[in-house]
C-alpha cells in the first residue's frame, strides 16, 4: 500500500503491526513532506527531524523483536508551540520567547512518546495563543491548504495546516477559546477539546481555568485514538480529572438511534453566513435520518458569555506578559498589546463580578442539557478568512477571538466540544460543525460524529494540489 500521505493513523498502525511497512519509513516521507511543503505553509517553529528518526528506529526494533507495541508507535506527529516537548525551543509565537528552550515534557507530550509516537516538529501559533487566526510576529503568516490566501484558524495554525496537507495522520493542538475547533473547521479536520483537565495541562497555562490540549487529525477515530493516549490523571494539574478515561475508540461504534440532539443555528447571539447554516443543518438533518431526534433550541443558551471569556483569558495572558508588556512591547503583536491593556486595567471587583457569572452562566447551561445528549451548531460563522486580517471586517466590533462566537462558551463551562467536518462552500472551503456534549460525556460526541463520518466520507477529500 501507498505508505504515505494521507494515510489515516490506524491504518499506518496496523501496517506497522503486520510489518507491511516501516516506522522508519513512514517517519522520513513524513519528514520529507514536511520540508518540501513549509515553504508553501509556514506551519512549523522548529523540525525535530533527528528526535523523530531516533524514535522511530527504535520503533522498529521493537516491532522486529515482536515485542508489546504502544497505541502511537511509530506515527509521526507534531506538537504546538505553546505545549513543552523538552530540550526543544519553545517560543509560544513570541519574539519575547525565541531562544527559550523548553526544560522538559507536558504531560501530554510524555504520554504520546510512551506510546510511540515520533515528534517531527514544534507548529506555529498566533502570539501565546491570543488570536482566531494564524499569524504572529514571530513566525509570519501560516497558509491554509485549501487556499494559501485564506488563514488556517488560530491558534493551532501550524498543526491544522500540515494535518490537512497530509504532513502528519494527527497533532497536538490548544485550546482556550476555540484554538483547535476553529483551525479544525477552516481545514476540514476532526478537532476537540475534551472534558476540561481531562488532558493534564503543565506548566501552569497563563489561562489555567480555560486552557485544553488536544487532538486535530482527519478522521473521528484517529482523534479518538490520540484522544485515549493523552487523557487520564496527572497530579501536576490541580484540575485533572480523576476518573476512568472513557473508550473513545469503542464509542465510535455505538449506534446514534434514540440519540437527542440539540440544534442551535445561533446559540442566540452569533451572527453566521447564510451558507455556513445551510451546510451545518443539512448535516443535521443526515443525523436525523439515522434515528437521532433532533430539537430546535429557539433561545439558544441564553447570553452571549463573551465579557465572562475575555475578562479571565486575557487577564491571565496579561499578568503572564506584564514583564514584555513593560520592557519589549515593540516585539509584540499590537493587536495583542491593545487588548492586553484592556484587560490589565479592570478591576478587582470587575473582575470577580465576571467570576461569578461564570458559574451562573455554567450552571444554566448544564441545565439546559439535561434535555438532551449533544448541542450542534455551526464551530465558526464563516469559512476561512483571508490572511493578515485579525478580525474579519463583518465583524468589527468584535475581539480577536470573540468573532468565532461558538467555540468560547464551552471553555468558560469546560464542557466537551469538538468540531467535525461537514462540507465544503461553493468556493472549496472547509465547513464544520460543533458538537457539545455534557459534562464528562465525550463519548457521545465519537458516537455522532463517527455516524456523520460515515455518511459523508469527506476524509477522502483532499485540498487541491497536496494530493501527492
Amino acid at each position: 500500500m501507498n505508505s504515505y500521505p494521507f494515510r489515516s493513523a490506524l491504518e499506518l498502525r496496523n501496517a506497522i503491526t503486520s510489518k507491511e511497512i516501516s516506522p522508519v519509513e513512514v517517519v522520513t516521507a513524513a519528514i520529507d513532506r514536511m520540508q518540501s511543503l513549509e515553504p508553501q505553509l509556514n506551519a512549523f517553529v522548529t523540525q525535530t527531524p533527528e528526535l523523530a528518526l531516533s524514535a522511530a528506529r527504535a520503533a522498529e526494533k521493537t516491532v522486529m523483536a515482536g515485542e508489546k507495541l504502544g497505541a502511537l508507535h511509530g506515527l509521526p506527529i507534531s506538537v504546538k508551540d505553546l505545549i513543552s516537548v523538552g530540550g526543544v525551543r519553545q517560543t509560544f509565537g513570541s519574539r519575547v520567547m525565541a531562544e527559550n528552550i523548553a526544560a522538559s515534557d507536558a504531560p501530554s507530550v510524555e504520554r504520546i512518546k510512551a506510546a510511540g509516537a515520533c515528534i517531527i516538529g514544534t507548529t506555529t501559533t498566533s502570539e501565546f495563543g491570543c488570536k482566531a487566526v494564524g499569524d504572529s510576529p514571530m513566525t509570519g503568516i501560516t497558509h491554509n491548504p485549501w487556499n494559501l490566501g485564506k488563514t488556517p484558524g488560530g491558534s493551532s495554525c501550524g498543526a491544522a495546516a500540515s494535518v490537512a496537507a497530509g504532513v502528519t495522520p494527527f497533532a497536538l493542538g490548544t485550546d482556550g477559546g476555540g484554538s483547535i475547533r476553529t483551525p479544525a473547521s477552516f481545514t476540514g479536520l476532526v478537532g476537540i477539546k475534551a472534558q476540561f483537565a481531562r488532558v493534564p495541562v503543565f506548566p501552569t497555562s497563563a489561562t489555567p481555568t480555560l486552557a485544553h490540549v488536544g487532538p486535530l487529525a482527519r478522521t473521528v477515530r484517529d482523534s479518538a485514538l490520540l484522544l485515549g493516549v493523552l487523557s487520564g490523571f496527572d497530579r501536576r494539574d490541580p484540575f485533572s480529572v480523576s476518573s476512568d478515561v472513557p473508550d473513545y475508540l469503542a464509542a465510535c461504534e455505538l449506534p446514534v438511534k434514540g440519540m437527542r440532539l440539540a440544534w442551535s443555528p445561533t446559540l442566540g447571539f452569533a451572527k453566521p453566513d447564510s451558507e455556513i447554516l445551510r451546510i451545518t443543518e443539512n448535516a443535521v438533518r443526515i443525523l436525523e435520518k439515522l434515528g437521532c431526534e433532533v430539537i430546535q433550541l429557539e433561545e439558544g443558551i441564553g447570553i452571549d458569555p463573551a465579557n465572562i471569556w475575555l475578562s479571565e483569558f486575557y487577564a491571565g495572558i496579561s499578568t503572564r506578559l506584564s514583564g514584555a508588556m513593560r520592557d519589549s512591547r515593540d516585539l509584540l503583536d499590537p493587536a495583542l498589546c491593545e487588548v492586553l491593556e484592556a484587560a490589565g486595567g479592570q478591576s478587582f471587583s470587575s473582575y470577580y463580578e465576571n467570576v461569578f457569572a461564570r458559574y451562573a452562566f455554567r450552571e444554566k447551561v448544564s441545565a439546559l442539557f439535561e434535555s438532551f445528549d449533544l448541542l450542534l451548531s455551526p464551530t465558526v460563522p464563516i469559512a476561512a478568512c483571508d490572511v493578515g486580517v485579525d478580525v474579519p471586517p463583518q465583524f468589527g466590533g468584535r475581539s480577536l477571538c470573540t468573532w468565532q462566537y461558538y467555540t468560547y462558551p464551552f471553555n468558560v463551562t469546560g464542557q466537551p466540544a469538538a468540531s467535525v467536518p461537514v462540507g465544503f462552500t461553493a468556493a472549496g472551503l472547509p465547513v464544520g460543525l460543533q458538537m457539545v456534549a455534557k459534562v464528562n460525556q465525550e463519548k457521545d460526541i465519537f458516537r455522532a460524529a463517527s455516524a456523520l463520518e460515515g455518511e459523508q466520507c469527506l476524509w477522502d477529500t483532499v485540498p487541491p494540489g497536496f494530493a501527492q
